[in-house]
């Protein structure tokens, strides 16, 4: 076989590159998932090579041979021991090194406003202010790229089969992520992590509804004219009935697409 030629510096420690990992996929088109993301074919063969070095200490890919079930076990078993245990909450749906999916209940709390430009007739909202206002209850998904928002239709543990809601915060895009801003965005999705998550979506403020968001709630106003009516009328219960299904992006294909379930959500999130 050809040789593949690599390039390759140490970062310390005496660290020497010693094998590779060649993915082999059938050559199949890009298609697209239920979800409306392309993505190609799972890799069909994986091989795995000695790597030599010559006089000058550049790295070649040698002959290989087929990935065994032994390599894979030897690096998950050296990669769970990196995974300390933990004891996780009741409201934890999915705990992975890579992705953590937890609910918490409907309840009132402490909203932070500061719109910019507001509507006129504004009863709460006029002004910068901190109100008490009622949220549904909500589903938060975070990876290591961000954090999706979602809120769910019932106060109680969602299932796979729960289907999901946009979420009225109005720091959440139109397809769920939070807008991060300059708030500072925890390191990985750990369960000691749940509180900054949390606090980024509940305690920073609110200046302005994100591109799309009329398309997310039901009657006249939009989210800023439901919050300013719910926190003038210091409301405890959020109107969970405006809530228009979750459908993945806001397009022409999703308009018609069925709503989103927790369980289609995680799958798609582990791709």
């Amino acid at each position: 076989m050809p040789d593949h030629n690599t390039h390759f510096e140490a970062s310390g420690g005496g660290v020497v590159l010693t094998n590779a990992i060649l993915l082999y996929r059938r050559d199949a088109p890009r298609n697209i998932n239920s979800y409306g993301a392309t993505r190609r074919d799972a890799p069909a063969f994986a091989s795995i090579h000695a790597v030599g070095h010559d006089d000058e200490g550049q790295p070649s890919i040698g002959a290989g041979a087929p990935l065994t079930r032994a390599h894979l076990r030897q690096w998950t078993e050296a990669l769970g021991r990196t995974v300390l245990p933990e004891i996780l909450p009741a409201n934890v749906l999915v705990a992975h090194p890579d992705m953590l999916a937890w609910w918490i209940p409907a309840q009132v709390r402490s909203a932070y406003f500061a719109l910019s430009g507001p509507p006129a007739g504004l009863k709460a909202l006029s002004e910068r202010t901190i109100l008490p206002v009622p949220y549904p209850a909500h589903l938060f998904v975070a990876t290591r790229s961000g954090l999706g928002v979602y809120a769910i239709p019932t106060d109680e543990r969602p299932t796979a089969d729960t289907e999901l809601l946009h979420s009225p915060v109005l720091n959440v895009y139109v397809d769920g992520r939070l807008c991060w801003g300059n708030i500072p965005q925890p390191k990985s999705p750990t369960i000691a992590s749940i509180p900054e998550f949390e606090r980024a979506v509940f305690d920073s403020w609110s200046t302005h509804p994100n591109t799309g968001q009329e398309l997310t709630v039901t009657g006249k106003g939009g989210l800023v004219r439901l919050w300013d009516d719910l926190a003038a009328r210091r409301a405890v219960r959020f109107p969970v009935r405006r809530l228009r299904p979750f459908r993945g992006q806001q397009t022409s294909r999703a308009a018609s697409a069925e709503p989103m379930t927790v369980g289609m959500l995680i799958a798609s999130a582990r791709r």
